[in-house]
């Protein structure tokens, strides 16, 4: 491997949701929109900001085809397709397939924990020969906070060895800059993506690919002057303020449960109340978060 296949600033889009609970597919599909016009390369759909583990097959496929049918272009989406069933991956990645969306972001099977790599190589293995799919382009999602299955170098290593054209990237967002560092040592050409907005900069200085991060629903234009920018010491000044102002996003979001936070904040630069809703066990911030958020949030640059 030698060039990147995937690059860019990503966002990992939050869902906007009706009254009812259900996807607002209108609302979305306007976030996604807006999202590219503010710098972003691409749309990391149905991942964990996403709240994709709270939604049905059904509604995933729902909301991909959404953003398509609103005219957001097949190669610009990346969904979440990585569920705990194997063959329910299979379903969801062989659906965005079919509507020419050919990068895919994959959890590893995660109920079970303390598995083998020999395991998780198994299951990936088995998702991919069964998919057998020459477009597919498969990034990895390593975050084991959450998952409780972390990927370990070597298992990627073997998977990428196994599907050279296939697996081409991984979303990393344990925050571990020496595993990113490890990763790009190991794996020349293979595209490291940043989970953590304030290690884009670092990252792209150490080889990475670029990133797929819950501010960039708010702040797409400073990460894509941070990506943009990296390499050229005369726009030093530029990427130090858009990291500054990246960082002070992703600072205040973390103050409260991150999730209805970014949402909340979403809302907060739309003037969209509608923002604020979570689907269960997520729940909304208190009247008193929120009000001490709105606060907080005006002063941000």
């Amino acid at each position: 491997m030698n060039a990147h296949k995937i690059t860019g600033v990503y966002s990992a889009a939050a869902t906007p949701l009706n009254a009812d609970g259900s996807p607002d597919l209108g609302l979305f599909t306007e976030h996604c929109q807006r999202l590219l016009e503010e710098g972003c390369h691409g749309v990391a759909l149905l991942g964990t900001t996403g709240e994709a583990n709270s939604f049905s097959s059904s509604e995933r496929r729902n909301i991909l085809e959404a953003a398509l049918k609103a005219g957001v272009p097949a190669d610009k989406l990346l969904p979440g397709t990585g569920v705990v069933a194997i063959p329910e991956t299979v379903e969801l990645t062989r659906h965005a397939l079919s509507l020419g969306v050919t990068k895919v972001v994959m959890l590893p099977p995660f109920y079970y924990k303390g598995v083998t790599d020999d395991g998780l190589f198994t299951a990936y293995s088995q998702v991919l020969n069964t998919v057998a799919d020459n477009r597919l382009q498969v990034i990895l999602y390593h975050i084991p906070q959450v998952s409780g299955v972390p990927l370990s170098v070597p298992l990627i290593g073997r998977l990428i060895e196994a599907f050279p054209e296939t697996v081409v990237g991984i979303k990393e967002s344990a925050g571990d800059f020496n595993n990113m560092q490890a990763i790009i040592a190991a794996y020349p050409g293979f595209s490291v993506l940043a989970g953590a907005d304030p290690l884009l900069l670092p990252l792209l200085k150490a080889g990475g690919a670029g990133c797929i991060t819950a501010t960039s629903n708010l702040v797409a234009d400073s990460l894509r002057a941070v990506y943009d920018n990296v390499h050229d010491e005369a726009q030093t000044s530029v990427v130090d303020a858009a990291q500054a102002r990246i960082n002070a996003y992703r600072a205040l979001s973390n103050s409260y449960v991150q999730i209805p936070t970014i949402k909340a904040m979403v809302g907060l630069k739309t003037g969209n109340a509608a923002w604020k809703r979570t689907r269960a066990p997520l729940m909304p911030l208190s009247e008193a978060d929120y009000a001490a958020l709105a606060e907080n949030y005006a002063k941000l640059p």
